[in-house]
């Protein structure tokens, strides 16, 4: 801990994480489930692999969360240096289409859920240290939770809804 005081609390992120969570439920409870499987969502990828990614990095999280209650945060991503969100997504992705819908998304589940716990049980305090990548953990809190559940709500809406994917070369930052 820095001796700052964090913006954000524990709580209040809790709580949108299980608003983002629950509008990404009800945007695959909309889907025909036949077509969960199949393929263009984002990328390549169907409902079931985007659910195994969302899944993996809810455990990110939670591991994040693990490694600031030991205090040893600051090691957290810094132990392995050539560790590519790339390779990881598209691993997860593999496993994902080798997996029946049901355990991908009891998967997803357990992984929410161990967030879940752990960011109910997390102090506030926490939120300003940082990882070994240089990020808080709030930032990944938020980036791994709620921020993630809402970008492929929106991914998983727009697809069934026939509307094109945005181009990512075409943002105005």
């Amino acid at each position: 801990m820095n001796g700052e005081v964090p913006m954000a609390t524990t709580a209040a992120i809790l709580a949108e994480l299980r608003a983002a969570r629950d509008g990404f439920l009800a945007a695959l409870d909309d889907v025909d489930p036949a077509l969960l499987s199949v393929p263009g969502l984002v990328g390549d990828w169907s409902a079931r692999e985007l659910i195994a990614h969302l899944g993996y990095w809810s455990g990110h999280a939670a591991e994040a969360l693990h490694r600031a209650e030991l205090g040893t945060l600051h090691e957290f991503g810094s132990d392995d240096p050539a560790f590519d969100v790339d390779e990881v997504n598209e691993t997860v992705a593999r496993v994902a289409r080798e997996s029946d819908l049901a355990t991908v998304r009891l998967r997803e589940e357990a992984a929410y859920g161990a967030l879940v716990e752990r960011l109910a049980a997390a102090d506030d305090a926490w939120l300003l240290d940082t990882t070994g990548y240089r990020d808080t953990l709030e930032q990944v809190l938020r980036e791994d939770g709620p921020d993630h559940y809402r970008e492929h709500t929106f991914d998983l809406r727009s697809w069934f809804a026939g509307e094109p994917e945005p181009d990512e070369d075409d943002d105005d930052d």
